[in-house]
């Protein structure tokens, strides 16, 4: 009897070692950024991003859709991209050659990140000879407007008069790691957007960029009218056309039109020729 409980033992033993390394293996794959869990309601959940991922446009898709490419069109247009630490290495020649002549580079995000492939990005589309900007991932629920902004400005977010450098954008859209809105209220978030907009002016001279989609845009600031008077619109729609704009803005300056474009997948168009760009860059 001694000697089967022996044996028994054994047995077992292999199975119940390969079911903990199951279990464990489980545990870490559903604790993983944007794995997908069980939901109190019994629906299946996706777990929010790490913190400094979010990249331009990342909820259009999921909030928008998506379309077609943009129609031919007489209206002349600039062709260029946005890239993030998501990129990497970004082959810029590759992107000059087949066109691309201006480009913005991610940043930094909150207080609390700073893109690590910046310098190869921004300096890189400068050397290739692309007129070129940096954009600041907006999370208005961790700190003050002006605080981001002066995050923004003193880490790569200025501006200079030489002729290639493209003011400073404010991409503010669709919370990846929480509330869309990210907890204001509509009059809060145009508090918020002000506060960053004034103060990125009083330290650069120039007006940031703002960059949204117009469903955010109307449900987060109540489409507020206010910016369009000051601030360039950089407009997200995924589609054949640019669709509706968000209130005081007659016109887009650039449309972000798709993800899925040829080398970085962010690919846009500038509402102008290559001298308006420029023109922007001049102030």
């Amino acid at each position: 009897m001694s000697l089967h409980r022996h044996r028994s033992g054994t047995a077992r033993s292999p199975r119940l070692a390969a079911a903990g390394a199951l279990l464990a293996t489980l545990a870490l794959l559903l604790t993983a950024p944007g794995a997908a869990t069980a939901a109190d309601d019994g629906t299946t959940a996706t777990a929010p991003p790490a913190r400094g991922t979010a990249r331009m446009g990342q909820g259009v898709i999921e909030h928008d859709g998506q379309g077609g490419l943009p129609r031919d069109s007489r209206v002349v247009q600039t062709e260029g991209v946005d890239v993030s630490s998501h990129q990497a290495n970004v082959a810029w020649a590759n992107l000059w050659n087949s066109g691309v002549k201006w480009a913005y580079v991610k940043a930094t995000e909150g207080t609390y990140y700073k893109n690590p492939y910046f310098a190869q990005q921004y300096n890189g589309s400068y050397n290739v000879g692309m007129i070129r900007g940096a954009y600041h991932f907006a999370t208005p629920n961790t700190t003050s407007g002006a605080a981001q902004a002066n995050y923004f400005v003193d880490n790569g977010g200025g501006w200079s008069r030489d002729g290639r450098t493209l003011p400073g954008v404010l991409d503010i859209e669709w919370n990846p790691y929480g509330a869309q809105c990210y907890g204001l209220s509509q009059a809060g978030m145009v508090n918020w957007i002000r506060d960053f907009t004034r103060t990125y002016r009083a330290r650069t001279g120039r007006d940031a960029v703002i960059y949204t989609a117009t469903s955010w845009w109307k449900d987060c600031t109540g489409n507020n009218a206010s910016f369009g008077a000051t601030n360039p619109l950089w407009v997200a729609r995924y589609n054949t056309t640019v669709g509706e704009l968000p209130a005081g803005w007659p016109v887009q300056t650039m449309w972000q039109y798709t993800s899925t474009g040829p080398i970085v997948g962010d690919h846009n168009r500038f509402n102008g020729a290559l001298d308006r760009v420029r023109a922007l860059a001049n102030g």
